[in-house]
């Protein structure tokens, strides 16, 4: 009976681990037949031009990919050729939706190839930033990283005419927060949602966008060096941010200066960021907001939180799709637990089943984190 049970934990434990091969097969493809397909999707960071996930002949006209050792789960892609201004999209040039796969087998899928992007003339974006962001700069000075980034920066309204001080919240991926115009899959809409919130809550706050670095984003982002990626720089872009930048923001505005007024947060890689950049400087940010954090990409953090030790009082707001790669929530639920064992730390963790790897869940996410964070 003994070596029964054994055998049953044995054989769950496989079970639990399976992976599985995948295979995906373009059978059709409307234009530009000839060109190079690349696979991009959550389980590569979105990388657009990863020639590790480039598509091979297979037969005739068709293109295909075989994925080996995929955990089951939830995944989401798309079909590019080398960046994203070339992405697959509808006949008539609209933006599909993300391609969605189920893995919990082999799979081995066809697909049709309906247009590319750069086949259609350009639709203007409409300017969407409220009158209360503003630019602060299209080239602020990076001295750490030697490079210059356009910064935004949005005001409470009356806030001109005010002597109150107010509390701020930095914020990566600057492009995607607040003006369709400039983000690349939609906004997240944090001016218009706070213009509602305050004057619901009356509770006030200063906003900063930070630009991300374009091809830099990921090393910019990451404070560790990474094989496939490059040499990690987020330890530079975190000394930039808590040295140059937010002593910059306290000189020029009315904030409250202190840690417990203080703080960060972004999205995927960019909530890597925040929380490293809470762990590095305690004493300058109080609170991150970290949403579908791509720890994969960063395994190291989970070490550096381990032994991550602070007579502060930090908040970690941590956040999920149940939609996004199959191992987001696990990795979130990972770094919850660490956190957890430190009584003085303050923690919420939210998964959301329906939850993407896209701006259009971290827009529906952004009002609760922001509540949370000003109770």
């Amino acid at each position: 009976m003994k070596n029964i049970f054994f055998l049953f934990l044995f054989l769950g434990s496989i079970k639990a681990e399976a992976q599985y091969a995948v295979r995906l097969i373009i059978t059709e493809v409307a234009t530009r037949k000839q060109d190079d397909i690349y696979l991009s999707g959550n389980f590569n960071n979105w990388n657009p031009k990863d020639e590790n996930y480039k598509l091979k002949p297979f037969g005739g006209s068709r293109k295909s990919i075989v994925i080996k050792d995929m955990a089951s789960g939830t995944y989401a892609f798309k079909f590019t050729r080398g960046t994203f201004e070339k992405v697959e999209c509808a006949a008539d040039g609209r933006d599909i939706d993300d391609r969605i796969l189920e893995v919990i087998t082999d799979v081995s899928k066809e697909f049709t190839i309906a247009g590319w992007k750069d086949d259609y003339p350009e639709r203007p974006k409409t300017y969407t930033a409220s009158p209360q962001v503003h630019i602060i700069d299209t080239a602020f000075n990076m001295p750490q990283l030697n490079r210059k980034r356009r910064i935004w920066v949005y005001l409470p309204k009356g806030y001109a005419t005010s002597s109150k001080i107010y509390p701020v919240l930095y914020m990566n991926d600057g492009q995607n927060l607040f003006n369709e115009k400039t983000a690349a899959f939609g906004e997240w809409g944090v001016d218009e949602c706070l213009d509602t919130l305050q004057k619901k809550l009356d509770k006030e706050c200063i906003v900063v966008g930070i630009d991300h670095g374009g091809e830099k984003r990921t090393t910019e982002y990451n404070p560790y060096d990474n094989a496939q990626y490059g040499k990690g720089e987020g330890k530079q872009y975190v000394d930039f941010l808590a040295n140059t930048l937010k002593p910059y923001i306290d000189s020029k505005y009315h904030t409250k200066k202190g840690p417990e007024n203080t703080f960060i947060a972004g999205s995927s890689l960019g909530g890597v960021i925040s929380l490293y950049a809470v762990m590095q400087y305690p004493g300058v940010f109080g609170s991150a907001g970290v949403l579908s954090p791509a720890f994969w990409i960063a395994p190291t953090i989970y070490s550096d939180a381990e032994r991550f030790s602070t007579t502060a009082m930090p908040k970690f707001y941590l956040y999920a799709g149940s939609k996004e790669s199959a191992t987001m929530v696990t990795d979130m639920q990972r770094m919850s637990a660490i956190f957890q064992k430190k009584q003085q730390y303050i923690l919420r963790s939210v998964v959301n089943p329906l939850g993407q790897h896209n701006e259009a869940s971290w827009r529906q996410e952004f009002a609760d984190f922001y509540k949370w964070l000003m109770n």
